[in-house]
């Protein structure tokens, strides 16, 4: 179901991403009505733009879409897409939470997802989805397995022609489309807002973003993707095929000069991944990682970073200083070799960076739960409850809590979920089951 004019839930997920699915399956499988409020077009977050996923390297899409459509379908679940949070505040029912539904311009009512509309669409801007390398129409559906298969307008860069409204065969698009107010009550909150990746035009000793072959890690798992832009890997600037690819870790992490002192905990696993499958996808490419550490800290994990060193990945260990761009399209990375060379350089055709992750929603104003000092949403008790927020019936689940990878973000998913549900029978006595018998007696 998409947006519905019942505002009135057990529990409202805010984020669509891998935790807010399972979170939201969770208590809808035990019989509560559940909303989730997604901020993008489409649900599925940062996990249905990957490729594959360590230390199985199983395919995300694999894996996420089926719980997209379990949630899209559950008779209990209930999707707000396109929605920015202007409140979450406690009262006496529950968790009000106010927000704004941006507009899509299209009627998701009427809309059949036939893809009329964009095909003719005459304007090409570049497509975030796919990391910029590839076009978009100014009207689209966001990706193939986007859920809901509603088309989107970019109001930004449509000209008005008309000609997706000519030919949309249900007379959907609707360029007079407002912002829309909505409001949710709801009897507990679970925020699953996910992260955002620090910015390559912040690190001036990386080129600001301006040398044309440095990339950030989610641009390279489009690349890598079987979906992705070019279907192979090729150099961004000229389509070459790279001979040479480095990565450079911590590019963002443990660093107070760009704010982020901790450690983003999953870039050195998610390096070795990309390498790995660049290695198969590109088997007479050199493959290079420049790391300070190696955190393998998760099962298997220490054999995985094992099998990309036997497949011929060379590891360096090594701060990078500097990015400059070089003859033919070459980064040349200046580094400090801690194995003894000491400050030298190497010529590499592409350079991956692991940019720092940084919190993707900002509480202050917004919902009144605490913040650690990494700016992340505070549990109180992280041993015993990870789920559990300094406010009564607010629970945390996934990256919103701090950096982790899949395996422990679906895991702490389930305890905000069960967190909730216990919340949930303590205000009400009875579970969601018995107290359908009941009232079904009255």
């Amino acid at each position: 179901m998409d947006s519905s004019n019942n505002a009135l839930f057990d529990a409202v997920v805010i984020g669509g991403g891998i935790a807010g699915l399972q979170s939201a399956l969770d208590l809808a499988g035990q019989g509560y009505t559940t909303a989730v409020v997604e901020k993008d077009a489409s649900i599925g977050g940062k996990m249905i733009r990957l490729s594959k996923v360590f230390p199985t390297l199983d395919c995300a899409s694999c894996i996420t879409t089926p719980k997209m459509a379990a949630a899209a379908h559950h008779e209990n679940i209930t999707l707000y897409t396109c929605c920015d949070v202007q409140r979450v505040e406690k009262n006496a029912a529950g968790v009000f939470v106010s927000m704004i539904q941006r507009p899509r311009y299209v009627d998701i009512d009427k809309c059949i997802g036939c893809r009329k509309c964009e095909y003719n669409c005459p304007v090409l801007v570049p497509d975030a989805e796919q990391g910029g390398f590839s076009g978009r129409k100014a009207i689209r559906i966001p990706f193939s397995n986007a859920i809901p298969q509603k088309a989107l307008l970019d109001v930004e860069n449509c000209m008005l022609c008309g000609k997706c409204a000519d030919v949309c065969p249900t007379k959907a698009i609707r360029y007079d489309q407002k912002p829309e107010p909505l409001a949710i009550q709801a009897k507990t909150a679970i925020l699953a807002t996910g992260y955002e990746l620090s910015s390559v035009a912040d690190k001036p000793q990386y080129g600001n973003g301006d040398i044309p072959n440095v990339i950030d890690s989610l641009q390279m798992e489009r690349l890598l993707a079987p979906h992705g832009p070019y279907g192979r890997v090729l150099r961004p600037s000229d389509g070459m095929i790279p001979d040479s690819i480095a990565y450079v870790q911590c590019a963002g992490s443990r660093d107070a000069s760009m704010g982020v002192s901790y450690c983003s905990r999953f870039c050195c696993m998610y390096a070795v991944k990309q390498a790995m499958l660049l290695s198969g996808s590109l088997p007479l490419a050199d493959i290079t990682i420049y790391y300070m550490d190696i955190r393998a800290f998760g099962k298997n994990y220490e054999q995985f970073y094992q099998n990309a060193k036997a497949m011929g990945i060379e590891f360096v260990k090594a701060k990078v200083a500097s990015l400059d761009a070089g003859e033919g399209g070459a980064v040349t990375v200046r580094y400090e070799d801690q194995t003894g060379q000491g400050a030298t350089s190497r010529d590499h055709d592409l350079v991956v960076l692991s940019m720092g992750v940084l919190p993707g929603f900002a509480p202050g104003g917004v919902c009144p739960v605490g913040l650690g000092p990494d700016g992340f949403i505070q549990s109180v008790l992280p041993k015993m409850s990870p789920a559990v927020t300094d406010v009564d019936g607010v629970f945390v689940a996934g990256v919103a809590a701090g950096p982790k990878d899949i395996v422990d973000t679906i895991t702490e998913a389930g305890a905000a979920a069960m967190e909730a549900a216990k919340y949930l029978t303590a205000l009400s006595g009875v579970g969601p089951k018995a107290a359908n018998k009941e009232s079904a007696h009255e």
